[in-house]
């Protein structure tokens, strides 16, 4: 399997789950090394005429002020390393750390951070050795950039700090030393180009949004099963509605899904056949669901251009000009985090809806709570507790981040924009959303017993028969955790997803 080589503008999303996520190797494309080393030598010729360049021969921040002796540059670079990783919390998962890896060594690959070649390399190496540095979640303002999480990444380059080895916590010199990679001692810059980026928001929201983007045809599943239980009406999927009236291009492309879902179908019904029309949960599903997909095309084209962004400060330009601005500053992100936190919460808020539709018989017509002798038995009540549990969860949640700021660093810093923290928060949205969306499954599944699995339509019948492969039909109240841990593992490995993205269009 070739590698995913970096160049600083090609790398996609997709490129960036398959190396942090399945350990796909990296490399470096043709004519990098070429770029870094001309970046680098304007760098190395500014600190050999002792120009006063900031974060080159001067202090960070408020401190810029200060000029650097020309002895002491190292140490600066060291002891911004050293005095920058002070984040907090639990350690960021080994998939996000990679992932910032990968986005660090790629952004410093367009050639306009004035590093060392070995930079890139050694960050690489970490990458091949499976050795990722553990970073704290907390602690980002998201400008300048994700100074402390990505402190902590750089301290592993210096030999310092901890790391996981395969899933092992041990001291990074040691696992340096096995690996056969040499500690970097930093030249003039390089400390600061290691640290001053959105790696970490980014890394996380990549993650995100590929997850949220499975959701979505999960989502398109789950609600297609639903509307097969309930009797529902697909006229309200016709082309005419999503392709001519309203041509939202998620709304379209939902309704095409809904309509090959669902074709070949014997339990929907037509206009008229049980009631004119269906409850906005079923009947609104290609503008829900569709909004949402137009949210994640957004927010992809937003993350894919940061990825190949140079996101520190100041840069190094080919003409030998170095200036300084503010490419560190995480509002775009943090505002496609907030954004794609509202758009899939709304995924499990209209899920929660058909769960209500599905368990109340005064809505279904099927027996209370999905279980026959019902009083003896609670069937699903408590199921669709934990959904609206979630649901209300991702309402908090999904408070935007962005729209907050405060001033750091002396005033200097009197803008930041929040965009980790809404980066995080969109993980844990996605992983709500995924468990609404297994308890739909398992609700919707269990509704078609009473209606005939025999009756589904080709598409809906193989994910039916996928949930039913890992959990049965609920004959009696059992202990329903493990059902509802399976079903949502088939979600969040998006085998649920593959099945709606495989049905012949």
């Amino acid at each position: 399997m070739s590698p995913v080589l970096i160049d600083g503008t090609t790398l996609t999303c997709n490129d960036v789950v398959s190396v942090a996520r399945r350990k796909k190797a990296a490399g470096v494309a043709p004519g990098v090394r070429e770029r870094v080393e001309r970046s680098r030598n304007v760098v190395e010729s500014l600190a050999a005429r002792d120009a006063v360049v900031y974060g080159i021969t001067t202090g960070f921040g408020h401190l810029a002020r200060v000029k650097i002796p020309g002895g002491e540059i190292e140490s600066l670079q060291r002891n911004l390393i050293l005095s920058h990783a002070v984040g907090t919390g639990s350690p960021f998962p080994d998939e996000v750390v990679r992932a910032m890896i990968l986005l660090r060594a790629n952004s410093l690959a367009k050639g306009l951070s004035g590093v060392r070649f070995e930079v890139i390399e050694t960050l690489l190496k970490l990458l091949e050795a499976d050795i990722s540095p553990l970073v704290p979640e907390k602690g980002s303002l998201g400008a300048s950039g994700d100074l402390a999480p990505l402190a902590h990444l750089a301290l592993a380059l210096l030999g310092e700090g901890d790391v996981r080895v395969s899933g092992a916590r041990v001291p990074a010199r040691k696992a340096l030393e096995r690996a056969g990679i040499a500690p970097l001692t930093l030249g003039p810059k390089e400390g600061l180009a290691l640290i001053n980026g959105t790696q970490a928001m980014t890394a996380a929201g990549t993650l995100a949004l590929y997850d949220a983007g499975a959701l979505a045809a999960t989502a398109d599943a789950a609600a297609c099963l639903s509307i097969e239980a309930l009797r529902g009406i697909p006229a309200a999927f016709d082309e005419k509605i999503h392709d001519r009236a309203r041509p939202h291009p998620g709304q379209a492309a939902c309704a095409r899904t809904l309509r090959r879902l669902l074709e070949g179908s014997r339990l929907v019904s037509a206009p008229g056949e049980l009631r004119v029309q269906d409850a906005y949960s079923l009947r609104c599903v290609p503008q829900i669901h569709g909004a949402t997909r137009d949210v994640l095309s957004y927010v992809r084209n937003v993350v894919e251009t940061e990825i190949n962004s140079a996101s520190d400060n100041p840069l190094v330009f080919e003409d030998g000009s170095v200036i300084s601005g503010g490419n560190f500053h995480g509002q775009p992100v943090a505002l496609a985090m907030d954004f794609l936190c509202i758009a899939v919460s709304e995924l499990g808020s209209v899920s929660e809806r058909r769960i209500e539709r599905l368990l109340n018989p005064a809505l279904s017509e099927l027996p209370a709570f999905l279980v026959r002798r019902d009083g003896v038995n609670s069937g699903f009540m408590i199921a669709h507790y934990t959904a609206a549990a979630l649901v209300s969860e991702n309402k908090v949640l999904s408070s935007p981040a962005s729209v907050d700021s405060i001033p750091v660093s002396a005033a200097q810093e009197d803008h930041v924009s929040m965009g980790t923290i809404a980066a995080r928060k969109a993980r844990q949205v996605v992983d709500n959303v995924a468990r609404v969306l297994a308890v739909e499954l398992m609700c919707a599944c269990q509704a078609v017993d009473f209606r005939g699995p025999e009756n589904l339509a080709p598409a809906t019948r193989r994910v039916y028969d996928a949930v039913r492969e890992v959990v049965p039909p609920l004959e009696a109240d059992r202990w329903l955790h493990p059902d509802l841990e399976a079903v949502t593992g088939l979600v969040v490995q998006g085998k649920i997803a593959e099945l709606v993205l495989r049905t012949p269009r």
